[in-house]
């Protein structure tokens, strides 16, 4: 048996980021050996606030130190996982502008920035593809 486990569950609890630049393009991460992009983020330990392991991944994958307190909060999204067959990923979603540049590291292979109205003509996580880009979408033209 190995000694590395997922949650029995088929459950893994993340904490998303929805980053916007200053063009009002957002970014989308790669891990490293994976062929999906997705929102940048991570999994929520069990003594953590959402927030607080958003931006503890935020800074261990992309250098980006961020103030929880500018972390808007824009709900719960729930799709199959990109890279855990047989998994679902339950994210508490952040919307944060940022107006620096970031640094791939940790499991971070590539960073991309892309106009939220595509899909970046990139395989994108179900996530990211199926509910967060739509959300956006769909909050932009709420506002127009």
């Amino acid at each position: 048996m190995s000694t590395f486990s997922m949650p029995a569950s088929g459950i893994i609890r993340i904490a998303a980021a929805l980053l916007i630049g200053p063009d009002g393009r957002t970014l989308l991460v790669r891990k490293r050996g994976t062929t999906a992009f997705m929102q940048p983020g991570g999994k929520i330990e069990p003594h953590e606030l959402p927030v607080h392991a958003l931006a503890r991944e935020l800074e261990e994958e992309l250098g980006l130190d961020i103030d929880p307190a500018q972390a808007v909060y824009l709900g719960h999204f729930s799709a199959p996982a990109a890279n855990e067959p047989g998994f679902v990923v339950h994210a508490e979603l952040f919307q944060l502008n940022i107006h620096c540049d970031v640094t791939p590291a940790a499991e971070i292979e590539e960073v991309l920035w892309i106009d939220p109205a595509t899909d970046g003509d990139v395989s994108l996580a179900p996530l990211t593809r199926d509910l967060i880009l739509p959300f956006y979408r769909a909050s932009l033209t709420a506002i127009a």
